[in-house]
């Protein structure tokens, strides 16, 4: 195990969005548990927030939320950020001034999708990139760039800048194509913190409905899914967006909401990358249909952990979607993310070293 380490988490912690809130609560109560001295960076930048906000209250654009949808989003902003507040935070500073987060024995940008150039309000961050911040070591855990393709490269400048970190990870087939092909580094593929450190995202709850974590689903998915839960008699709980197909809409669900709903869940539909990942942390029956925007991510999730038959399209048999709902994964995927948690730690422990 590394000594202990002074160490500064980068990544997106004020995302309205429950996967970016457990993968950092995860990684950085996970680094605590190892003995370090970790804390989240805490940037801030008011035209991020800004666009995060807007994201929040109208997430489905060009789709508009009507007023009663508008308010039952601004409870969810309140919850997350009151979930927030609680985080181990580094003193503030501005995301355009990474220096004034101070020095540390080591930082860890990610996980998500930190360098996604496609990023909307994120995306070419200079911090991200590890330029200008203070740190006797700079790696990267779990790192994503998203939506942008392997097939598009990175620019002479951003890959200079990751050349100079001194251990690198990512959590996809994408990332790892991406730095081979970039900077010829073949860097290691770890396991997303909610399952790297699973504790902190662990609830125990029970209920009779199958959980739908997402907004846009195809017509398509959404027939098959109301013929499997009107044949069973359980109802479909949307979490977090709205669905006008489920039966009932939980919209203001915090992290914790959220996650406690997924462990009292009997089966989750979902079309985000850990509405999958907090299916394998409960052991769920679970499908995923993958949207425009996590096109690549989650068909790599599935990739790495044997989970192929999980991603559904319009050619899906009834029959194997039903049986998907009813069926948690084998021990063969609890295997393999035994096998990625240890070779993880292996990573850490080294880029910490």
């Amino acid at each position: 195990m590394a000594r202990p380490r002074k160490i500064g988490v980068l990544t997106f912690h004020r995302c309205i969005n429950y996967g970016s809130y457990w993968q950092a609560r995860c990684l950085v109560e996970g680094l605590r548990a190892l003995g370090h001295d970790a804390e989240l960076l805490d940037h801030y930048c008011d035209e991020v927030m800004s666009a995060e906000l807007r994201c929040a209250l109208q997430p489905k654009l060009p789709e508009r939320s009507p007023r009663q949808e508008i308010r039952a989003y601004a409870a969810k902003v309140r919850r997350f950020c009151d979930a927030c507040r609680k985080l181990p935070l580094s003193n503030r500073f501005s995301l355009n001034r990474p220096a004034d987060a101070g020095h540390y024995d080591a930082i860890l940008v990610g996980s998500d999708e930190v360098w996604n150039f496609r990023h909307p309000w994120f995306g070419g961050r200079p911090i991200f990139f590890g330029e200008g911040l203070l740190a006797d070591r700079l790696a990267s855990y779990a790192a994503s760039f998203g939506n942008h393709s392997a097939s598009d490269g990175i620019d002479e400048h951003w890959a200079a800048k990751l050349g100079e970190f001194a251990a690198l990870s990512v959590r996809d087939g994408n990332s790892r194509e991406l730095l081979q092909g970039g900077i010829g580094i073949d860097p290691a593929i770890v396991l997303d913190p909610c399952l790297q450190f699973p504790e902190p995202a662990m609830a125990s709850a029970s209920g009779q409905y199958a959980l739908l974590y997402g907004h846009g689903f195809p017509t398509w998915l959404q027939r098959s899914i109301r013929r499997w839960s009107s044949a069973r008699d359980i109802p479909l709980l949307s979490v977090g967006y709205s669905n006008d197909w489920a039966d009932e809409q939980y919209v203001a669900a915090g992290p914790a909401e959220f996650a406690a709903l997924v462990a009292g869940a009997q089966a989750v539909v979902t079309n985000f990358f850990h509405g999958c990942i907090f299916a394998l942390l409960n052991g769920k029956p679970w499908a995923a249909a993958a949207s425009a925007y996590r096109s690549i991510k989650i068909p790599d999730l599935a990739s790495l952990l044997g989970t192929g038959d999980r991603i559904v399209d319009e050619s899906t048999p009834q029959k194997l979607l039903d049986d998907l709902l009813s069926t948690p994964d084998g021990f063969d995927v609890g295997n393999r993310i035994q096998h990625l948690r240890e070779r993880s730690g292996t990573y850490l422990n080294a880029a910490l070293a």
